[in-house]
């Protein structure tokens, strides 16, 4: 009989080494919305959700059954995407994070908010957040 390997420990820049098998935002973020979900809550074609994600003003990954394009629900607060949110990715970008980096950071809890980062901008505390994102960069 033949075994399996034992899944490989890879390098996550928040949450340390974790098994190949485990994904780091599966465990961080809860709920996700397709596309299509968001354009019907914003009353848009799915096409200009699309064009927000090529603008950076929202993140989103391939996940789930269909490997659809998904992005965090926290992302989306009174029918818009939450303010804050486009401003701190460009931050984390120009700090040389991947996208997955980004959610990690942002759905990561930081004790000095308290809370994580994605729960500040909620908050209407982008300053806060963005301050925590440049001192990344340097």
């Amino acid at each position: 009989m033949a075994r399996a390997d034992p899944p490989r420990s890879v390098r996550s820049p928040i949450l340390g080494a974790v098994s190949e098998t485990d994904t780091p935002i599966e465990k961080l973020i809860d709920a996700w919305l397709t596309l299509p979900d968001i354009a019907e809550m914003f009353g848009v074609e799915v096409t200009r959700v699309r064009q927000l994600l090529k603008e950076r003003q929202l993140l989103a990954v391939r996940r789930g059954e269909n490997n659809s394009l998904q992005v965090p629900a926290a992302f989306i607060q009174n029918n818009a995407t939450v303010k804050g949110l486009a401003g701190t990715i460009t931050v984390l970008t120009d700090a040389g994070f991947s996208d997955t980096e980004m959610l990690e950071w942002l759905f990561t809890a930081d004790d000095s908010l308290p809370g994580t980062p994605v729960e500040a901008l909620r908050g209407n505390r982008k300053t806060e957040v963005r301050r925590r994102a440049q001192a990344l960069a340097v």
